[in-house]
C-alpha cells in the first residue's frame, strides 16, 4: 500500500466513520423508549392561530427515528396562505407518499425538536409559494414504491426539489439530509438549490458541492463532510453543522405563539 493510499485511507476514517462512532456511542447510552410511542407534539415554532397571521413558508429537519437518527435528518415544509390555514407536506415511505397535514406544521419528529432551515414571511413568502407548490404537485418520484430511504429519493430529496424552485434561495438542507443530493431531476451536473454554485451527483452515491450557500461538501455514500466560508462552520457526517448557525431568514425574530395541540396520528 502507497503511502498516499494509506494516508487517503486514514483520511476517510477520520472524517467519515469516527463521528459516526461518536454518535452511536451517544445515541446507545441515552436513555429513549420506543420511537413510535415518542412525542409529536408541537415544538412552540409557529403560532397556533393561523387564521389571523400573514403568509408563511417555513422549512424544518429534525433527527428521523430508531438509529437512523445516528446520521440523518427527516425534513419537511410548511407553506400558509394570508389568513389560510397552515399546510404541512412530508413525503413519507408509508401511506400517501406526499402527506398533507400527517403531522402538526411545527411538531417533533418522534420526540426530537425540529430545526428552522427556511423562513419566510409576507411578501417574500407569497412569492415563493407559488412555484414551491407547483413543484409539490409536479415532484417526480410522488408515486407509492418510488421512495428509497439510501441515498434517495426519499424526503430529503423532495424538500431539496421544492427548495430549488424559490428563486435566490438563501438557505440549503442541513449535511444530514441524506438523499438532498439525490438528483431528482437526472442531472448529475446541476445548480444548487441556491443557484450560487454547481452540484455534481452520481445517483446520490458519490458527490460534490461548491456552493456559495450551501459550501463545499463531499458526498460520500450519502454521507456529506465539508466546510463553509460564507458562515464558517464544518461539516461532519452523523454530527452535522459545527460553527456559525446558517441564517434561515433575513434577520428577523423568531415567530413566538402558543404551541399547537397534539395531532393524534397512527404510529408508522
Amino acid at each position: 500500500m502507497t503511502r498516499a493510499l494509506l494516508i487517503s485511507l486514514l483520511a476517510i476514517i477520520l472524517v467519515f466513520v469516527v463521528p459516526l462512532l461518536l454518535r452511536a456511542a451517544f445515541y446507545w447510552t441515552a436513555a429513549s423508549g420506543p420511537w413510535w410511542a415518542a412525542d409529536r407534539t408541537s415544538a412552540g415554532l409557529l403560532p397556533r392561530s393561523a387564521a389571523d397571521q400573514p403568509a408563511r413558508v417555513r422549512v424544518y429537519a429534525a433527527r428521523t427515528v430508531s438509529w437512523r437518527g445516528l446520521a440523518a435528518v427527516h425534513s419537511w415544509i410548511v407553506l400558509k396562505d394570508a389568513g389560510g390555514p397552515y399546510e404541512r407536506y412530508d413525503l413519507t415511505a408509508w401511506g400517501e407518499p406526499i402527506r398533507l397535514n400527517g403531522f402538526a406544521p411545527d411538531g417533533r419528529w418522534f420526540g426530537q425538536a425540529p430545526d428552522e432551515v427556511y423562513a419566510a414571511d409576507d411578501a417574500e413568502a407569497e412569492a415563493a409559494i407559488p412555484p414551491m407548490r407547483e413543484a409539490i404537485a409536479t415532484y417526480r418520484f410522488r408515486h407509492l414504491g418510488d421512495y428509497t430511504a439510501w441515498p434517495g429519493p426519499n424526503s430529503n430529496t423532495f424538500v431539496a426539489t421544492v427548495m430549488a424552485a424559490i428563486p435566490h434561495l438563501h438557505a440549503s438542507l442541513p449535511p444530514t439530509a441524506i438523499g438532498k443530493d439525490y438528483p431528482a431531476d437526472g442531472r448529475w451536473l446541476a445548480l444548487t438549490p441556491s443557484r450560487t454554485g454547481l452540484r455534481l451527483s452520481i445517483n446520490g452515491y458519490v458527490g460534490l458541492t461548491l456552493a456559495w450557500v450551501e459550501g463545499f461538501q463531499l458526498n460520500l455514500l450519502g454521507l456529506v463532510a465539508g466546510f463553509d466560508l460564507r458562515r464558517p462552520a464544518i461539516a461532519l457526517p452523523g454530527v452535522g453543522r459545527i460553527g456559525l448557525r446558517q441564517a434561515s431568514r433575513a434577520e428577523a425574530p423568531a415567530h413566538t405563539g402558543e404551541p399547537f395541540a397534539r395531532l393524534d396520528t397512527k404510529p408508522s
